[in-house]
């Protein structure tokens, strides 16, 4: 294998979605170099260019509102299990990163008195979402962050870098080894700081909203760094993701906004409305949060009630087709592109593993229990407890970027940098010892990553998924670490020279084996249901589970552990929120 090329830089920040390039932006405003990486190309991979729908945030533009009541909003949500203190500065901090963005230009929709336009979503009391324009926040957040890294002195970029494994020094984050995408060299990185920003671990299932690249490689670094995870039993499902009929192009949970911003009826293979027979008052309005409205469908499928392509029927058909317009405008056209028509038939809908509310467990800070190593956006495990509330997603991207990078910046002043090559010694023997193995392009082999890749997603969709039982997750946990320790070794990539993907797809494995066994260990564990963790064998919340998991990794096994919800000091709790 050939030598490493070799990097040094003050913050290197591994993904380079919202969350990483803010991180960036305020890591050079606070005098620091930074390294911006990604496996895809910078903004153009992970969630945030995906998302297509309205951000959080407590302006108070459409009505009287105050952070502490975005807060409540979200505690509620999270069913007991925020980290308080972590909610708190997100919920606080978000007007903040709104200004910020508008005077960015990020074109944030305003009325007619020139007031920032926001509207009610599910969980919310008040109207309290921003966005671009209905299915293109997600973008125009995008490019305006890409714009400021790119005008940023201090920062540099790298796209096609695959990073992995963070190197680790008597305890500290010193920086990180990676593999260059195009013609699969080794490259090493001596950093004073590391920041995981490539979050999300969505892809681990069979039916999902994710990029390809969301296997959840910044917690299997964390912990394999030493940093610990928490919440990991609670991957989220969107309730009402596309099923039917066929839609090219356009995102499978756009359906949103359309229900929350015009009302939809959701409605059971028999048309008829179904969520007040689950202790919701929907009422034609998107008002039920997330867990309970996946929940919901789910029992109509298994009660034999669901749409002919195995989920829910959404219509619009009582909404006039010139409101439609008026509120959505073109993409009522592109609706008709794929041949649907909300006027004369309604869609069918489903949940889809959307978000992950675990993650490293940080601090407000965004730092690890390893000194030199932060966290940011959905890689941070804690702040949304056991069910994220809508919108949190990019307000947590915005809020824990930044503060990632601007702490960083802080807390490197005294730092000198220390790298020794033999500190990454095990990480490029490894690699090269994967190589090694690698057979003839020609060769024929049964096990591929691939097959593994798709055995895993059916695996975690099937028995890890929305609705769990102790025989199924023992199921899925025993297969998961036997293809962990016995499959994954096993494994003999193609020889193929350059770009070769099978060499990624082997190490995305690793990550996506690792991750997915501790989601199936801590889904035992926890022995209740609450917000996404719902147990068919144990289905009512237990006051005793009102606790936090967290997972640390000994050898190469993870071990769980329990720990108390972190509740937010009084002060960051006033009693009545200012008006």
């Amino acid at each position: 294998m050939s030598a490493p090329t070799h990097l040094e830089t003050d913050i290197l920040i591994v993904g380079a979605g919202g969350a990483g390039m803010y991180a960036a932006v305020a890591a050079a405003r606070g005098g620091a170099r930074a390294l911006l990486v990604d496996k895809s190309l910078i903004s153009r991979g992970g969630s945030t260019i995906m998302a297509q729908m309205t951000v959080a945030v407590a302006m108070g533009e459409e009505e009287p509102d105050h952070w502490t009541h975005h807060l409540a909003d979200t505690l509620t949500a999270g069913r007991g299990l925020c980290n308080e203190e972590l909610s708190a500065v997100l919920c606080r901090d978000a007007p903040d990163r709104i200004r910020e963005m508008d005077q960015w230009k990020v074109g944030w929709a305003r009325g007619e008195n020139g007031r920032m336009r926001q509207v009610m979503a599910p969980g919310h009391q008040l109207q309290r979402c921003v966005y671009v324009d209905f299915l293109n926040t997600g973008p125009a957040v995008a490019k305006t962050l890409r714009t400021q890294v790119a005008q940023g002195d201090n920062i540099s970029r790298v796209s096609g870098l695959t990073i992995l494994d963070v190197v680790v020094r008597d305890g500290r984050a010193v920086g990180a080894v990676g593999m260059n995408m195009e013609d699969g060299s080794p490259v090493t990185i001596a950093a004073r700081a590391v920041i995981l920003a490539g979050g999300g671990l969505t892809r681990l299932y069979a039916r999902n909203s994710a990029s390809v690249n969301m296997n959840g490689d910044s917690y299997a670094m964390a912990l394999r760094a030493g940093a610990d995870l928490i919440d990991m039993e609670f991957p989220q499902f969107f309730p009402i993701g596309h099923l039917a009929p066929r839609l090219v192009g356009m995102d499978p949970i756009m359906w949103d906004p359309f229900r929350y911003k015009l009302g939809g009826r959701l409605l059971n293979g028999n048309f008829d409305e179904f969520i007040e027979h689950y202790g919701e008052n929907d009422s034609g309005k998107y008002t039920s949060m997330r867990d309970e409205t996946s929940y919901a469908i789910w029992k109509e499928l298994e009660a034999g009630r669901g749409s002919p392509a195995g989920g829910a029927y959404l219509s619009f058909e009582h909404i006039p087709e010139a409101q439609l317009r008026a509120a959505f405008g073109p993409v009522i056209d592109k609706l008709a592109e794929n041949g649907i028509d909300l006027t004369k038939g309604p869609v069918e809908v489903a949940p889809i593993a959307h978000y992950h509310m675990g993650g490293v467990r940080v601090d407000t800070r965004m730092a690890t229990r390893v000194p030199g190593l932060y966290a940011a956006g959905e890689a941070v495990g804690g702040a949304n407890g056991a069910n994220r509330l809508s919108g949190n997603a990019i307000t947590e991207a915005f809020v824990f970027g930044e503060r990632a990078g601007r702490f960083a910046a802080e807390d490197i002043d005294q730092e000198t940098l220390v790298w020794e090559e033999s500190d990454a010694a095990p990480i490029l023997e490894a690699l090269a010892a994967l190589k090694s193995r690698a057979r003839p392009v020609d060769q024929h082999r049964d096990a591929t990553a691939g097959k593994l890749w798709r055995e895993l997603q059916e695996l975690m969709w099937n028995d890890v998924g929305l609705l769990r039982t102790d025989e199924k997750l023992a199921r899925a946990l025993g297969r998961i670490r036997d293809m962990r320790r016995n499959d994954l070794p096993a494994l003999r990539p193609s020889s193929d020279a350059g770009y070769n993907m099978e060499i990624l797809d082997w190490y995305d494995l690793r990550s996506g084996l690792l991750v997915a066994e501790t989601i199936a260990a801590a889904a035992i564990n926890r022995r209740e249901s609450r917000g996404a963790h719902q147990r068919e064998d144990l289905p009512n919340q237990d006051p005793a589970f009102e606790k936090n998991q967290t997972v640390a990794l000994e050898g190469d096994a993870p071990v769980l552990g329990w720990m108390d919800v972190v509740r937010a000091p009084r002060e960051l709790l006033p009693v009545e929120a200012a008006q």
